[in-house]
């Protein structure tokens, strides 16, 4: 991701106690924001995660039956590393999610269950940077952080999916804020220093997607990317490496 802004960023909002992250494939809050993540749990918070897809077409070397369970555990692993236990997956299919009723339906179903005060997704914008010489984003990500951003305000109104309150999910209304990590314009930031070696945890996890990813040592791999990715914004949060969020108050 290319960050040109140079104003300083805000300390994340403290004053909730649930918060639910959305995104679409095993690893991506592992290369997004699990420092954060780390952080919230030590502090007493609870983190619940809701994944689009298993991340099944995520290895070319693997077959997409084989691949899926194998990434869903690593996944669990991961999210245990850094405190959280709740760990859901919708079934959507990796590479072909569409964004519409259907998975904003089910993001608003995952709100109304967990009752979060904080969602957090990941970048829904079509590109990791600048218009010009941004790297391109995926449309999965496009279409689950787009969709979250939309669901958090289904979630809190009863003639929206009326189905959901037959199903026993009543609206709730209680989102405060969403969070994009990996945003191309983040406005906040929590300190990546307490939760780092975790979050390198929680990455590593994900090791059979690494191997594929790369020749590199894993450990190296993930150690240079999280650093590298955190000291980006430790020019604008008073020197501290810093998981960057763009923030949409509700």
């Amino acid at each position: 991701m290319i960050d040109t802004n140079s104003s300083p960023l805000e300390e994340m909002p403290g004053d909730w106690q649930r918060a639910l992250a959305v995104v679409a494939h095993p690893d991506d809050l592992e290369y997004g924001c699990a420092a954060a993540v780390a952080g919230w749990t030590d502090a007493g918070k609870e983190v619940a995660y809701v994944l689009a897809t298993r991340g099944e077409a995520g290895i070319d070397s693997l077959d997409p039956a084989a691949c899926g369970p194998l990434r869903e555990q690593e996944q669990r692993d991961s999210a245990a590393v850094v405190g959280v236990s709740a760990v859901e997956f919708m079934n959507h299919p990796d590479g072909m999610i569409e964004y519409g009723l259907g998975l904003r339906r089910d993001i608003a179903a995952a709100i109304r269950r967990h009752r979060p005060e904080l969602v957090v997704t990941l970048n829904h914008r079509d590109t990791w940077g600048p218009a010009v010489g941004g790297a391109w984003n995926t449309p999965d990500h496009v279409a689950v952080g787009r969709a979250t951003l939309d669901a958090a305000g289904d979630a809190g109104n009863r003639w929206i999916f009326p189905e959901l309150v037959e199903q026993g999910l009543e609206p709730w209304d209680g989102v405060r804020w969403v969070a994009v990590a990996g945003s191309t314009t983040p406005t906040h930031a929590v300190d990546a220093t307490p939760g780092f070696e975790r979050s390198v945890r929680s990455l590593l996890a994900h090791r059979a997607y690494i191997e594929a990813l790369t020749d590199e040592d894993p450990e190296d791999y993930v150690r240079t990317f999280l650093a590298a990715n955190n000291d980006r914004f430790a020019s604008r949060f008073g020197g501290r490496p810093a998981v960057a969020f763009e923030v949409f108050p509700r």
